[in-house]
């Protein structure tokens, strides 16, 4: 050193080490990519165990909605060093249980033989409508519709015939309502019709046309034919008012249609 000195200038044994900041900001991007994968895969792992303790199928494809936005996510996001195709591999497995999922939740909500919905389906159906026209203010009707001497049907053309009869009736009332209207298999030969934002007269009206179009298309098989009927009870939601009890009001006037002859429509009281 004392050598170096003499000349004036001072040399060092070692290059000149960047400031501390600056040697953090390069190892921070020399790890970045790294990090990045590694907070993706631990927030895969999150969703992976949030779907595992879950036993609703609406939570699960919201938690996959998440996870597919995450890894969609990747695809511009500089600091994360995953090639694309295994990103594009797990849009695709994300996407094909996302459908799946869905696929199984519309399964469980709906009539196997007729393709209207169930009973948990209509469950769903009428607690939503009910909370919405309670938020609303809106008018909400429902029609309990059965058929006309269906065990008679069964027992003189057999049950494959009833299924038919149950068929036909349910491709008449998807014909006739409107997109937003709901009809769903209450059980047996019992339908549940529900009328969300439609007045009592309106609701009806409806049924009303539901029997003409019924009239007028009877039950074909073979070289038969049968004409269906069927009787219905009307009831228009009461503010505040249950689940329950509006159907029960329903079946009230229903009962009271077949009692007096059948292929009647009673407004409930």
């Amino acid at each position: 050193m004392a050598s170096d000195k003499t000349r004036g200038t001072l040399r060092l044994a070692t290059p000149p080490r960047p400031p501390r900041a600056k040697q953090a900001a390069r190892t921070g991007a020399a790890l970045g990519p790294q990090a990045g994968a590694d907070d993706y895969y631990k927030r895969i792992q999150t969703y992976a165990l949030q779907i595992r303790g879950s036993s609703d199928i609406g939570d699960i494809i919201a938690i996959l909605d998440q996870a597919l936005g995450q890894t969609r996510a990747l695809h511009t996001a500089d600091e994360v060093a995953i090639a694309r195709r295994q990103v594009v591999t797990a849009e695709k497995r994300i996407e094909q249980l996302k459908s799946e999922l869905e696929l199984v939740n519309k399964l469980v909500r709906e009539d196997p033989l007729t393709g209207a919905l169930n009973r948990r389906g209509l469950d769903d159906a009428l607690v939503r409508e009910a909370a919405r026209a309670e938020r609303s203010g809106t008018s909400l009707c429902i029609a309990l519709i059965d058929i006309d001497n269906f065990k008679k049907i069964n027992d003189s053309c057999g049950h494959q015939v009833g299924d038919i009869v149950l068929l036909h009736l349910v491709a008449i009332i998807k014909e006739t309502i409107r997109t937003n209207d709901l009809i769903g298999r209450y059980g047996g030969e019992e339908f549940l019709l529900l009328l969300p934002d439609s007045r009592i007269d309106e609701a009806t009206a409806v049924t009303a046309r539901l029997q003409r179009e019924l009239a007028g298309k009877p039950v074909t098989w073979g070289n038969r034919e049968l004409l269906v009927t069927f009787s219905a009870g009307v009831a228009v939601r009461r503010a505040g008012e249950s689940e329950a009890g509006l159907i029960n009001r329903a079946d009230q006037a229903l009962y009271e249609a077949k009692r007096v002859g059948k292929d009647r429509i009673i407004v409930a009281a």
